[in-house]
């Protein structure tokens, strides 16, 4: 499949960015990302990797846009953890002391 990324014009295969991305750690996830195989990668590292630019000269977008048509699963954001708050109550009876009342 031809697509453009930073002006210029690739022909990638779905079996290239596989091959491409074998062996490539993962960086942590904080924006976009792209599931490749069992992985799940920034969007600007999958476009640095496949392109050999730098992550400055392209957006996400570009990248995103290339890797659903290849058929790559694309996410917005990462899922969150629910952030647990403790009660008063919880925060006092810790501070004195008594067992977790987490269940």
């Amino acid at each position: 499949m031809r697509c453009v990324i930073a002006r210029y014009l690739f022909d990638l295969t779905k079996s290239g960015v596989l091959a491409s991305m074998k062996g490539v750690t993962p960086e942590i996830v904080t924006g976009e990302s792209v599931t490749i195989g069992r992985r799940r990668y920034p969007v600007k590292q999958v476009g640095q990797v496949i392109t050999r630019q730098d992550r400055r000269d392209f957006s996400g977008g570009e990248v995103i846009r290339a890797m659903t048509r290849l058929g790559f699963t694309c996410h917005a954001r990462p899922d969150a953890a629910p952030v647990r708050v403790p009660t008063p109550l919880q925060t006092a009876s810790a501070l004195l002391g008594a067992a977790s009342m987490d269940v």
